[in-house]
Formats: C-alpha cells, sequence, structure tokens
C-alpha cells in the first residue's frame, strides 16, 4: 500500500471516528441543555398554576409579590432559550444571576441543614449555567445555525 493510500485510509478511518464522537457530543450537549433547564421550565409552569401560594410564599421572605411575572418569564422563556440554544452564553449568565439570588433569599437559614442543601444546589446548578455560558450550546441549536449564516 503506498504512502498516500495508507494516510487517505487512516484520514477516512479518523473522520469516521470524529464523526460518531460529535454525534455523541451533540446528543449529550443537547440532553444537558434539556436536563439542566428542566427544573427552571417546570418551576415557572407551576408557579403559573399555584400562583397565589408562590406570591404569598415570596412576600413572606420580603420579595414583593408583584416581582412573581417577571419570575416566571424569565424561568420560562430562559429555559427555553437555552433549550433551543439561542443566546445561550447570554441566556446563562443572566440565569446564573437569577439562581445565585434566589438561592441567597430562599434558602439562606444555613443552621437547617435542608436549607443548606437547597442553598448548594443552586450554587452548583449556577456552576453548569456558567460552564454552558463558557461553552456555548454546541453544534444542535439556534446559536451554532445562525453562526453558519454569518
Amino acid at each position: 500500500m503506498s504512502t498516500l493510500s495508507q494516510a487517505v485510509s487512516s484520514q477516512s478511518i479518523s473522520s469516521l471516528q470524529e464523526q460518531s464522537v460529535f454525534t455523541l457530543r451533540n446528543a449529550t450537549e443537547l440532553s444537558g441543555r434539556i436536563l439542566l433547564t428542566s427544573l427552571f421550565l417546570l418551576s415557572g409552569l407551576g408557579k403559573i398554576t399555584a400562583y397565589a401560594a408562590t406570591a404569598g410564599y415570596m412576600a413572606s421572605v420580603g420579595v414583593p409579590a408583584a416581582l412573581l411575572p417577571l419570575v416566571i418569564i424569565t424561568e420560562l422563556l430562559c429555559s427555553l432559550a437555552i433549550i433551543l440554544g439561542w443566546q445561550t452564553r447570554v441566556v446563562s449568565l443572566l440565569l446564573t444571576g437569577f439562581t445565585l439570588v434566589a438561592g441567597a433569599l430562599f434558602h439562606n437559614s444555613f443552621a437547617d441543614q435542608i436549607q443548606m442543601v437547597m442553598f448548594l444546589k443552586n450554587v452548583s446548578i449556577a456552576g453548569a449555567l456558567l460552564m454552558l455560558a463558557a461553552n456555548g450550546a454546541g453544534r444542535l441549536s439556534l446559536d451554532r445555525l445562525r453562526a453558519k449564516g454569518d
């Protein structure tokens, strides 16, 4: 076998391996975005169905209930944007701030182990959102489609 045919054969195998890795990577990135934001999507929908109770809970910790529509919109729209991979880096940073503020406001009784765990859950989610902001949405995203069009 000539050196040229060996190089072409090696290139083809490498290309096939790379494609399969990217397929797994694409599916993993999309799945990660869906799993990460499912909490926000379900939480936003839950706030709509339990609007009065949520407003009362917010007021009980000193957060004006008038902010509830903004909270619902933030959770729903940001989660959908990240799932679709639209403006992922900016939206991830916005949701990071939202998550840290929510943790500080609603899970600040660190003497209570459950509240400490809930706060750390928010911190962990913020960490994942920062990773998403740093790395972007990946290939299966509107961001990627937009970048190809530029």
